[in-house]
């Protein structure tokens, strides 16, 4: 599955965006999705994970009530709502799928987009 991810910008703190990554390839419904970020000097990290059926769905403590994952498994779509973002927010942010329950693991997701970059200012 090839991933895109898009949606980033420059936001101030308190704002919002959304982000959405849009997939081709048959086997989207199957995947277990996730977004990982990654800022400057610092490793990815986990943010959320959502199953193949939309029905569980999994938090990072940092964005858990801030942050919302959904999916549109007839559009390939995976969403990523982000409210009340604050500067730490601020990173490049990937979207990943895979056949995997472990959401939080990047090293358990086969299929990477290529990112998007959200900066929120202060």
């Amino acid at each position: 599955v090839q991933l895109q991810a898009y949606g980033g910008g420059l936001v101030q703190a308190g704002g919002s965006l959304r982000l959405s990554c849009v997939a081709s390839g048959r086997t989207f419904s199957t995947y277990s999705m996730g977004w990982f970020r990654q800022a400057p000097g610092k490793e990815r990290e986990f943010v959320t994970g959502i199953s193949w059926s939309g029905v569980n769905k999994y938090y990072a403590a940092s964005v858990k009530g801030r942050f919302t994952i959904s999916r549109d498994n007839g559009k390939n779509t995976v969403y990523l709502q982000m409210s009340s973002l604050k500067p730490e927010d601020t990173a490049v942010y990937y979207c990943a799928g895979g056949v995997t329950r472990k959401y939080n693991s990047p090293t358990s997701y086969e299929d990477w987009g290529q990112g998007t970059l959200v900066t929120v200012s202060s």
